[in-house]
């Protein structure tokens, strides 16, 4: 077994050894007890100087304020990047009413995150036992997300720029590409967390078996009638700002302490797999 290899094994057995992954039954939403929130880890490396680290900081891409994987960790070699899989208990609760997040999304979404979040910890753990400089920026104080307006991945309208992408880390470390809706397709699919690590030790990066942005999305459009606040268009793309204020201020008073909403992630041919 390669390195790499021996490396996505111990990082797949991490997960398996992280509590959380079954909503109990105390403190359940109707239906809930016992459901289990992520499938077995996607993981993925790549180069911390792949140029496409430095492009991603064009005004049309992300702009400001995206930091590269050296900008985070001055002796970075490597990249990894993690997709957790929504199980197909989570996905089916929300193929419905597009007008309501099922209880099992807002499980997934909530205690989901925790989950991802402290995993990732693990993961970061993991590598320092290995006396490894290690980082991970969404949990970093110095990650920020900023709203612009204008033109980005060719779409025009409103998006979230933050100091680092979960989703574009995963597109250079070839786990997927960009949707309508600028979910991430991998070959599970679009619904689901990512988290991403930067390491100061070398490793082989993965073979990328796409080179456009939106290889992985057919543009059917399915996921814009079930955008509950028409924030998505072939056109336009998606207005990340309405979605984030649909979720924010309708969805975190309508469910709370929960909230999400994911009906663009689910009933759409792009769920679970590559169409």
């Amino acid at each position: 077994m390669g390195i790499k290899e021996l490396i996505r094994t111990e990082l797949q057995e991490l997960f398996k050894g992280c509590e959380g992954n079954r909503i109990p039954e105390e403190g359940a939403l109707k239906g809930c007890a016992g459901l289990e929130i992520y499938d077995s880890p996607l993981i993925g490396f790549a180069d911390a100087a792949d140029p496409l680290f430095e492009e991603f900081k064009k005004k049309e891409i992300i702009g400001e304020p995206y930091r590269s994987p050296k900008e985070w960790l001055p002796g970075a070699e490597t990249v990894i990047s993690i997709f957790l899989p929504y199980t197909e208990q989570v996905r089916k609760s929300n193929r419905g009413n597009p007008e309501r997040t099922s209880n099992g999304w807002l499980h997934a979404r909530v205690e989901g995150h925790e989950l991802l979040n402290a995993y990732i910890k693990k993961v970061v753990g993991y590598f320092k036992d290995k006396s490894l400089d290690c980082i991970a920026p969404l949990l970093d104080p110095g990650f920020k997300v900023q709203f612009h307006e204008g033109t980005h991945h060719g779409a025009e309208g409103i998006s979230a720029a933050s100091s680092w992408s979960e989703r574009h880390a995963a597109y250079v470390c070839g786990l997927g590409t960009f949707s309508l809706t600028r979910s991430l397709i991998t070959k599970k699919g679009a619904a689901g967390r990512y988290g991403s690590v930067i390491i100061g030790a070398k490793y082989d990066p993965d073979e990328r078996t796409y080179t456009g942005l939106y290889d992985h999305c057919i543009r059917c459009g399915a996921c814009i009638s079930r955008c509950p606040v028409n924030a998505i268009s072939l056109e336009r793309g998606k207005n990340q700002k309405k979605c984030f204020e649909w979720v924010e201020k309708h969805t975190k008073v309508e469910f709370a302490p929960r909230y999400g909403c994911g009906k663009c992630q689910t009933g759409v041919p792009c769920e679970a797999g590559i169409p």
